[in-house]
């Protein structure tokens, strides 16, 4: 669910500055969810699932980049909506508990 290489190489590469991308990141992210209208246009839910998964696969969160790029390609090909947004949510929320422990744990 996360990619720990990815979140390790950021870590490193951010320093002391990691730990306010994370919280950034997950800001960023619980409100670009609530962007993801399955009633508005093609484009609308290609740009706010374009985004998610650009923040996500930043961060690690693998398997909801993945869930982000099907929902953005759907959008794309104009196939709607183009992702069961309470998923979506799911899997993020899953992921962001997976990622806080997973911080912890490497913390200690």
């Amino acid at each position: 669910m996360i990619d720990w290489a990815q979140v390790d190489e950021l870590r490193n590469e951010m320093g002391s500055a990691f730990a306010e991308l994370v919280d950034a990141f997950l800001e960023e992210v619980d409100d670009g969810i609530l962007r993801v209208d399955p009633s508005s246009d093609a484009k609308s839910q290609a740009s706010a699932l374009h985004f998610l998964k650009g923040a996500a696969l930043n961060l690690g969160f693998r398997d909801f980049a993945r869930l982000c790029a099907e929902g953005e390609d759907n959008a794309n090909r104009n196939h709607l909506p183009a992702v069961d947004v309470a998923q979506l949510s799911t899997v993020y929320q899953q992921s962001r508990a997976e990622f806080l422990a997973g911080l912890a744990l490497r913390a200690a």
